[in-house]
C-alpha cells in the first residue's frame, strides 16, 4: 500500500474523539492493541521506554527527554499525539519524522496482520485509528533498532492504547480538567486514570499537582512500590530570568546538592517546569546506570523543540501559535501574555472544539485581548465561528467573526501594527492548519522551527 492510501485508510477508522463511540473504542480498551502486538511479536518489548501521562506539558516533557537521550548518544524513538500537519510527526526516530515509505510499509504489514486476526476471531473489530498508529510506532521503533523510546499517552492513561508498555520510567505531568466526558468530572477521577500508567516497581516523576490529584497519584505509587520523585520537593530554583519569553534558571537538586543551569528555548515560564520533569527523569536514569551525563541533560533541554506551543512565526508584528485548548493551558498562556506583552495590543485568533471548556478558556484569555477574531478549523469537531461568538463573545471588548481560518489570519495581519502581537490559539487543529498555511508563505522567524 502506498503512503497516501495508508493515510486515507487510517482516516476511515475515525480520528481521536471524533465521536464518543469512536473515542471509547479507541481509548478505553486494551484488548485490540494487545492482540495485535502479540501477533507482531511484542515489538514494544524490544527497547526500554519512558511513558508520560498528564493533562498539560506531557508533549513538551517528552520532547525534552528525547532530546536529552539523543544528546547522550542513544538512537531514540518519540511517539506523541496529536499531530499538527502530518501524521508522520507522531513517530520520530532520532529526531526525524518517519518517512512515507517506511510508514506505508509498516502499515501494510500491520493491516495484513489485522485481517488474519479478524479471520481467526482474535479481534472483535478492526483496531481504531489510534490503536493502529500506536502499533505502527512500536513496530517502527523495533525495526529501526532504537535504543530508547519516549511515549506520550494519547488520552488518560489507564486504558490508553500506549499502556501496554512496561517502561523503565513513568512521568506524570500536571493534572487539570480536560476530556471530562471520558476521564471523569473531578480531579480525583482524572488522576485515577492518569495513575493507571504506573507499573509495579517502576520509578515515577510526579510534577506539582493539586492536592486532590497528588493524593491519588501517591497512593497508587505506594501500592505498586514505585520509587517517587516529586518535582516540587526535588528541586529548588535559586535564580531565574526571562529572555525573549523563555526562562533561564539555576536549579538546585536538593538531595545531592548538584546545580544545573537550565535554559529551555521553548517560550513560557511553564516550560521550565516541563524541563525539570525531564531533568528529574534523566537523573533517575543516570542513577540506574544509563549513560547520561549532566552536560547531556543541560544541552538536551536547551536543544529541544516543540512546534505549535508558544511558537513565534514572525516579528513586527509578532505572530505566535499556541494550542491552549483547556483551562490549565489557557492560564499559562494568560501568564505569558501578562509577563511579555504588557502595554501592547493583542489580537487573539481563536477557534475551539465542541468538547472543550470554551467559556472558561475565554474568560481567562479574552479580557487580555484588544480584539478577538473568531474562526474555525477544518474539522467536524470545530465549533462554528458564529457560535463561538455567541458562547464567549461577552468576554471580549471587541470581536469579529471570520469563519475561514486563512482569511481570519489575513484580517489580523491587516489590522495589526508592527508593535502589536497576534496569537493563534484555542485549538491544536487550528494551530496546525494555520502553521501549514504559514509554511506555504516560506518564511519563519529566526530561531523558530524550520519546516
Amino acid at each position: 500500500m502506498i503512503y497516501e492510501s495508508a493515510v486515507r485508510y487510517l482516516l476511515t477508522l475515525g480520528r481521536e474523539l471524533a465521536a464518543p463511540t469512536q473515542a471509547m473504542a479507541a481509548k478505553f480498551d486494551l484488548e485490540n492493541t494487545t492482540a495485535l502486538l502479540e501477533r507482531l511479536g511484542r515489538p514494544e518489548r524490544t527497547f526500554p521506554s519512558i511513558h508520560i501521562a498528564g493533562t498539560n506539558g506531557k508533549g513538551s516533557t517528552a520532547a525534552f527527554l528525547e532530546s536529552i537521550l539523543r544528546k547522550a548518544g542513544f538512537r531514540t524513538g518519540l511517539y506523541t499525539s496529536p499531530h499538527l500537519e502530518r501524521i508522520n510527526e507522531r513517530i520520530r526516530i532520532d529526531g526525524e519524522e518517519i518517512n512515507d515509505q517506511l510508514f506505508a510499509q509498516i502499515f501494510t504489514q500491520i493491516q495484513v496482520t489485522i485481517e488474519a486476526l479478524l479471520a481467526d476471531g482474535r479481534l472483535k473489530a478492526h483496531p481504531t485509528y489510534f490503536e493502529c498508529v500506536t502499533a505502527i510506532a512500536f513496530e517502527a521503533f523495533a525495526e529501526q533498532h532504537v535504543d530508547f523510546a519516549v511515549v506520550e499517552v494519547g488520552l488518560g492513561g489507564r486504558l490508553d492504547a500506549t499502556n501496554v508498555l512496561v517502561p523503565v520510567l513513568s512521568v506524570i505531568t500536571r493534572i487539570d480538567f480536560d476530556h471530562e466526558n471520558f476521564l471523569g468530572h473531578s480531579l480525583r477521577e482524572i488522576a485515577g486514570e492518569k495513575a493507571g500508567i504506573l507499573k509495579e516497581g517502576v520509578p515515577v516523576v510526579i510534577a506539582g499537582q493539586p492536592d486532590e490529584a497528588r493524593a491519588v497519584l501517591l497512593d497508587r505509587a505506594r501500592k505498586l512500590h514505585c520509587p517517587v520523585v516529586e518535582l516540587p520537593l526535588a528541586f529548588a530554583v535559586e535564580k531565574e530570568s526571562i529572555e525573549d519569553g523563555s526562562v533561564r534558571a539555576t536549579v538546585l537538586e536538593k538531595a545531592s546538592g548538584a546545580k544545573f543551569e537550565v535554559a529551555p528555548q521553548l517560550a513560557g515560564r511553564f516550560q521550565l517546569h516541563n524541563a525539570l520533569n525531564a531533568l528529574a527523569g534523566a537523573r533517575i536514569l543516570q542513577e540506574r546506570n544509563y549513560r547520561i551525563s549532566d552536560a547531556d541533560m543541560v544541552e538536551g533541554i536547551s536543544a529541544a523543540r516543540w512546534p505549535g506551543r508558544m511558537e513565534r512565526l514572525q516579528s513586527n508584528p509578532d505572530v505566535y501559535l499556541d494550542g491552549a485548548h483547556n483551562p490549565g493551558a489557557a492560564r499559562e498562556l494568560a501568564r505569558f501574555l501578562e509577563e511579555n506583552f504588557q502595554g501592547r495590543r493583542i489580537y487573539l485568533l481563536f477557534g475551539a472544539m465542541r468538547d472543550k471548556a470554551v467559556d472558561e478558556v475565554a474568560g481567562l484569555l479574552f479580557p487580555m485581548a484588544y480584539e478577538v477574531i473568531f474562526t474555525e478549523a477544518q474539522t467536524p469537531r470545530a465549533i462554528s465561528a458564529a457560535r463561538l461568538q455567541e458562547i464567549a463573545g461577552h468576554h471580549a471588548e471587541r470581536s469579529l467573526v471570520v469563519p475561514e481560518a486563512r482569511q481570519a489570519l489575513e484580517a489580523a495581519l491587516r489590522k495589526a501594527r508592527p508593535t502589536d502581537v497576534i496569537f493563534i490559539t484555542g485549538s491544536l487543529y487550528l494551530v496546525g492548519q494555520l502553521r501549514r498555511e504559514w509554511r506555504k508563505r516560506g518564511k519563519f522567524a529566526p530561531g523558530s522551527e524550520k519546516i
